[in-house]
């Protein structure tokens, strides 16, 4: 008898990754990536192409399918999960794409955006959707009224990167509760969608997709079936944002870890208790899949998109041949020369000058400071931020280990920053980071599908940890300082 095979797709902001998992000991048997080019316009927009989005995964299918050979027979389940906040206008029966897909983080809307923040205060949001602001989805859906005012009508439907390629897979429209969350239309403390939210776009209710209930399950279309050589309606699970699947796969470690995604944007996920009261401007507060808990997605105003800048600011424009001579850098020396500090906010709109754009900030520049203080400097501020941001979490022990994945956790000058920064607690991290969204979207199907082979990354010695610690109180020091009176600067607080 021949042993199942599932197939897990994650489709991040940058890069597509789908794999073949065998049905045994969740061994991962084949696996197929492509990078998914965005568009930026001058104007702020930042783009992909849905048809490009669609062609790719049915590729990548198809090339897991040879490369898997005769167990591919086998398949017997399949997982989604994409990046959140992204949109399209697609047409509602045919799902083709009548827009690119907007990026969470195009820039075009955000006038509109502002306008609905300005009406409608913070404690608002928070009654609501226990943030301080709405989804970008709402000022997109008014920015889209005003330029393509063609599209929107019930014919059409509002729908992220995830619900597009779930309904090319199942033919069915449905969105997680995330996505909603960032469209602007979810009611997370009732845990539904709220037409009374969404009538602030303008648009009805049913403009969106239906929400995703738990692990929600719909069988492959007949045709996509066949065109893949699968059996007809094979189980299709999700669609899951890739920070639910991502800390799905975090539960290898242990009961409440803390899943550290760092990626485009630095994300960090961990389960509190329904009853907990606690507040965070930036967070998503989701239903949790484990329990009847809470799910929280916290986004830091920082990430990849700091580390590449300093990357090829201070480094080499060729990103392989700066991550090579960045290695080199820190293997010297890990932490800049004292009185350096960098407030990494490069995501966020100056707090300074909300007419301007980036609140990234270095200081204690001397005749001293070179590139490479620059780069120690750089990566050492997002660690420190992230310790900041956690602060509570850690001191009060909502979580019991820390997980890291995504691209930067392949720097080990990363990992041990953050293993000395959040020490007691274990730190831990694997070299199938990559494949944490994949591994998490067969969760449903097999809980040892999703769990990775993990090890504990040791915290620095002594002496270092001591250093660290003293750059961690600096840098808290001075983004007191500087953002501390800031809306936006909050940490996580219990109530």
């Amino acid at each position: 008898m021949k042993l199942p095979v599932f197939i897990g797709i994650d489709i991040g902001s940058t890069v597509l990754k789908v794999a073949a998992v065998e049905g045994k000991d969740g061994k991962i048997l084949a696996h197929v990536s492509y990078p998914l080019r965005i568009k930026v316009t001058k104007d702020g927009g930042r783009e992909q192409s849905a048809l490009e989005l669609h062609r790719l995964l049915f590729k990548a299918l198809s090339c897991l399918r040879r490369k898997t050979g005769n167990a591919w027979k086998y398949v017997e389940g399949i997982g989604l999960c994409a990046q959140g906040g992204s949109a399209i206008i697609a047409d509602r029966i045919t799902g083709r794409p009548h827009t690119p897909m907007f990026m969470w983080n195009d820039a075009r809307s955000r006038a509109y955006s502002a306008r609905i923040v300005r009406d409608y205060p913070p404690l608002f949001w928070r009654r609501y959707t226990l943030r301080d602001a709405p989804g970008a989805g709402l000022g997109r859906i008014l920015w889209l009224k005003k330029n393509r005012p063609e599209l929107m009508n019930l014919k059409n439907i509002y729908a992220g990167a995830g619900e597009y390629c779930y309904f090319h897979l199942t033919g069915v429209w449905c969105q997680d509760p995330c996505n909603a969350l960032q469209i602007g239309c979810y009611n997370a403390v009732e845990r539904r969608l709220d037409e009374r939210l969404m009538a602030l776009s303008g648009m009805p209710l049913d403009f969106v997709a239906p929400l995703r209930i738990g692990h929600e399950v719909h069988p492959l279309r007949t045709d996509v079936a066949e065109s893949l050589g699968l059996r007809d309606a094979i189980p299709v699970v999700g669609p899951y944002m890739d920070h639910e699947s991502g800390y799905l796969s975090a539960l290898c470690a242990s009961e409440k870890p803390l899943q550290f995604s760092l990626g485009t944007a630095w994300v960090g996920n961990f389960r509190l208790s329904r009853n907990t009261k606690w507040h965070s401007p930036f967070q998503l507060a989701l239903p949790s899949l484990i329990d009847n808990g809470t799910l929280v997605v916290q986004p830091l105003l920082t990430g990849n998109v700091s580390w590449n800048w300093g990357l090829e600011r201070f480094i080499s424009p060729d990103i392989n041949s700066a991550l090579k001579q960045a290695d080199a850098i820190f293997t010297e020396r890990l932490l800049p020369l004292p009185g350096l500090v960098v407030l990494p906010w490069f995501n966020f709109t100056n707090p300074l000058g909300k007419n301007f754009h980036g609140g990234g900030a270095y200081l204690g520049m001397s005749p001293a400071t070179d590139s490479s203080e620059m780069v120690r400097a750089l990566a050492a501020g997002l660690c420190y931020e992230a310790r900041r941001i956690f602060e509570e979490v850690k001191n009060r022990r909502k979580v019991d280990s820390v997980v890291l994945a995504g691209g930067a956790s392949k720097g080990w000058f990363f990992r041990l920053l953050l293993a000395t920064l959040f020490a007691p607690l274990p730190v831990y991290w694997s070299n199938e980071c990559d494949f944490s969204g994949v591994r998490g979207s067969l969760f449903y199907f097999n809980r040892r599908f999703a769990m990775m082979d993990i090890k504990r990354i040791k915290p620095a010695s002594d002496i270092l940890q001591r250093d660290i610690l003293k750059g961690y109180e600096y840098y808290y020091r001075v983004f007191e300082h500087v953002y501390g009176k800031n809306e936006y600067g909050q940490r996580i607080t219990f109530l």
